[in-house]
């Protein structure tokens, strides 16, 4: 009989903290200014420099603790991390080895196979290091420090998680919590969050765990996925024909969709810790801890049963909607503006979903404002345009933000109400199209349809559909 295996896994995720400076010095963190452009003698090592810890920077730990159930450790402190590297200009990394801020969290994820806690074992704040850049036309190396001192936390799971679809779903709760506390913009690609992943495999039922393996290089959920499966493949394979996984560190190539070995972990790499001399200890009090919690927003299921309880939405619409923090944002402001909220759902669901899809954006990209789509939902509703006059609206107000009341104005896009006019103009449709009105009088109720259309394109779309309707049946 052939033997089941678990996919056994923990991640370290490290997150970019949306702080305007270093976690050290006051250079700026901004993202793509050009080398070496934000740099001191305090980020890139210099002899006789002095850290000064960011006290936002313990703020927004605090404050992505909170909303995992952490444990706040209210004496904490810096410790250093040893190791030599080109992009790591002190030749050791503040880090938080021995007292974290963040202890014994979880959070709850929700997956196909139904509802399940993953534990979090710590989250510690430290510095990020600078960049390599392997310029392979001069065969040399070269070194951008903007990265180093850049603020980071660790968020360090258990290995709680059995497949692809519970680290998912991990991921992305931890990355709404964050989004929603305005702690990072957690962005894959520009490298803001940061998963690497632990997995072992074990046979089923086994208690012991399996020998671990390490992935770097992931910067998209799916390759987190795909980098996952193919690890369960490669130390299955490898056990089933009696060989040993060996600890090491691999790194996950998505192009070609395999991993290989980056350097063996068999003899833990000894970084020497001690605590950081030139930093003193984090001491937070009751009334700090009180303050943060203060001022933690309404986080993402909060906010989907309100949506629900309060606006009437169904599950799907509050799901989609909470998803990101900028759709949510928007859709708030727009209902305050007076707008019927299903209406706003539909406008942010289906029109800017697609539009996004189509122009391969992130919802973080959307730069229409509220104030634009009120507008437009109220001209719709008081027939001022009808509905495919505003899906051409809508893709002027995605693009530009334009005002919607002008533009139907000056492009002569009002809904033709006149009754008399439409009279007119039906019958003349009527008269030119025999083989569907006879279609119609013998029951083929969707010969209207066509009748309607040609009327539509007669008025050059700008006619009331309900009006066109109700003089077509008066006229058939």
């Amino acid at each position: 009989m052939a033997k089941e295996y678990e996919t056994v896994i923990g991640l370290e995720v490290h997150v970019e903290l949306a702080t305007k400076t270093k976690i050290f010095c006051g250079c700026s963190t901004a993202f793509g200014a050009e080398p070496n452009a934000h740099t001191c003698p305090v980020c890139t090592g210099m002899p006789g420099s002095l850290p000064v810890l960011n006290k936002q920077v313990v703020e927004y730990a605090m404050a992505v603790g909170l909303a995992t159930n952490c444990d706040i450790t209210q004496y904490n402190k810096f410790d250093r991390k040893n190791y030599f590297y080109p992009d790591n200009p002190q030749n050791y990394q503040i880090s938080q080895l021995y007292l974290p801020i963040c202890r014994n969290g979880k959070v709850e994820i929700e997956t196909d196979s139904g509802k399940k806690f993953v534990g979090i074992h710590e989250i510690h704040m430290e510095e990020d290091a600078g960049k390599l850049i392997h310029d392979e036309w001069d065969d040399c190396s070269l070194v951008d420090y903007n990265r180093s001192g850049v603020p980071l936390i660790e968020i360090v799971s258990e290995p709680d998680m059995r497949s692809s679809d519970e680290v998912i779903a991990y991921l992305d709760k931890l990355r709404l919590i964050i989004q929603y506390l305005g702690a990072s913009d957690c962005k894959l690609n520009e490298g803001s969050m940061r998963a690497d992943v632990n997995l072992s495999v074990r046979e089923v039922g086994a208690a012991e765990f399996g020998t671990r393996t390490e992935m770097k290089n992931l910067n998209s959920f799916k390759a987190i996925a795909r980098a996952i499966e193919n690890e369960r493949e490669r130390q299955i394979d490898l056990i089933e024909e009696g060989k040993q996984v060996v600890q090491e560190t691999r790194r996950w190539d998505d192009n070609k969709g395999y991993s290989y070995a980056m350097r063996s972990k068999e003899d833990a790499q000894d970084y020497r810790y001690f605590p950081d001399p030139d930093l003193v200890p984090v001491v937070i009090s009751d009334e700090w801890i009180e303050e943060v919690k203060g001022r933690q927003p309404e986080l993402r299921d909060e906010k989907r049963a309100r949506y629900k309880k309060e606006y009437g939405l169904p599950e799907y619409d509050a799901d989609i909607i909470t998803s990101a923090k900028r759709m949510a944002d928007i859709f708030e402001e727009t209902v305050a503006l007076g707008a019927n909220p299903k209406k706003v759902s539909n406008y942010l669901m289906v029109e800017t979903m697609h539009i996004l899809n189509e122009k391969d954006m992130e919802v973080e990209d959307i730069s229409f404002s509220p104030e634009n789509l009120a507008k437009l939902i109220k001209l719709v509703e008081s027939n001022a345009i009808n509905s495919s006059v505003a899906k051409e609206v809508f893709a002027k107000i995605f693009d530009e933000d334009i005002n919607p009341e002008k533009y139907v104005e000056e492009n002569g896009l009002k809904m033709d109400n006149d009754e008399d006019g439409l009279r007119k103009i039906i019958e003349e449709v009527v008269a030119e199209n025999p083989q569907s009105v006879e279609d119609y009088r013998n029951g083929k109720e969707k010969a209207i349809g066509f009748l309607v259309g040609q009327t539509m394109k007669a008025t050059k779309g700008k006619a009331n559909p309900g009006i066109i309707n109700k003089i077509l049946k008066e006229i058939l």
